[in-house]
């Protein structure tokens, strides 16, 4: 079971980036799917999840509007598509999938290794 992040980088603020995750060993499709982060000094959030509960996306206050979820099931890939970024997005972003099929931290059971997102000028 394995999730591969990929996509991070440096971007100047407004610009957009594309994540992906890679799942093997699953089926995304049958799981939770969220995105993460954890910038330097703070605490993990939560950034965007599909629940399989209910089949809602939600995201944080933080990057609505600006973020969407989205997967690609025949790819067994998720995607986290971030325009009109700012310096405070700034972190390592985790893609999580849960077998519970509820959203949050807590619900997850796999992780992947995190992917750097840089946004400065």
């Amino acid at each position: 079971v394995q999730l591969q992040a990929s996509g991070g980088g440096l971007v100047q603020p407004g610009g957009s980036l594309k994540l992906s995750c890679v799942a093997s060993g699953f089926t995304l499709n049958d799981h939770s799917n969220g995105w993460f982060r954890q910038a330097p000094g703070k605490e993990r959030e939560w950034v965007s999840c599909y629940s399989t509960f209910d089949g809602l996306t939600i995201y944080s206050d933080s990057v609505k509007g600006r973020f969407t979820f989205s997967r690609d099931n025949a790819k067994n890939t998720m995607f986290l598509q971030m325009t009109s970024l700012r310096p405070d997005d700034t972190a390592t972003y985790y893609c999580a999938a849960g077998a519970t099929g509820l959203c949050g931290a807590e619900g997850m059971d796999y992780w992947g290794k995190g992917t750097q997102v840089t946004v400065s000028s």
